[in-house]
């Protein structure tokens, strides 16, 4: 079964046609990055790094919460957190619409992990000098036997939990590597002065 059987793909707006505007009533959206990803992988605000922002009149493609989105430029899935939302996406990102046969963290899970997967964007990328995954590639993508929807959901909910609990562990080791090099610098400045 190919991902387009069970999954309907919705690519962002080209960033190079968007017309900006200068006018300040016209509305404002914050452009998603590969930063917004990754947070929204982890389940934390990793950065505290601004979003870009445009204006514009035209109609563009924005994120709901829970969009399943795939960037083109790591191969990367996540599910967009409610920080996200009305973040407008460029052509750089697909918007992943399961059907009711695949459960939207066991798709970023498969997505992420699945070693066939990889393999298939793996096949598609050789020989291309700039590593960038397509759209095509995304359609042509052939699925695993699906499991029953039960097990999908226990699979993406243990999976997008885990990525969070690494996240809070790597801050919470910054964290304290933080307070270990201040305690340093405390003690060598009580013996320097």
């Amino acid at each position: 079964m190919k991902l387009t059987d069970v999954v309907k793909l919705k690519v962002g707006s080209p960033q190079f046609r968007i017309k900006e505007s200068l006018l300040r009533e016209t509305p404002s959206y914050n452009i998603y990055s590969q930063n917004h990803l990754e947070e929204d992988l982890a389940g934390i605000k990793l950065t505290a790094d601004q979003p870009r922002q445009i204006r514009t009149q035209e109609k563009v493609t924005t994120l709901v919460t829970n969009d399943v989105v795939f960037s083109l430029i790591s191969g990367k899935a996540a599910i967009v957190n409610q920080q996200h939302q009305g973040y407008l996406y460029t052509q750089n990102y697909v918007v992943l619409k399961p059907d009711g046969q695949l459960d939207e963290r066991y798709l970023v899970y498969l997505l992420n992990e699945d070693q066939n997967i990889a393999k298939q964007f793996w096949l598609g990328l050789q020989g291309s000098s700039v590593t960038k995954y397509t759209v095509k590639q995304l359609r042509e993508l052939k699925l695993p036997k699906l499991p029953p929807m039960a097990q999908q959901t226990t699979i993406g909910e243990i999976y997008v939990k885990q990525h969070h609990l690494q996240a809070l562990k790597q801050r919470r080791a910054q964290n304290e590597a933080l307070l270990q090099l201040a305690r340093l610098k405390e003690a060598n400045q009580r013996w320097t002065n």
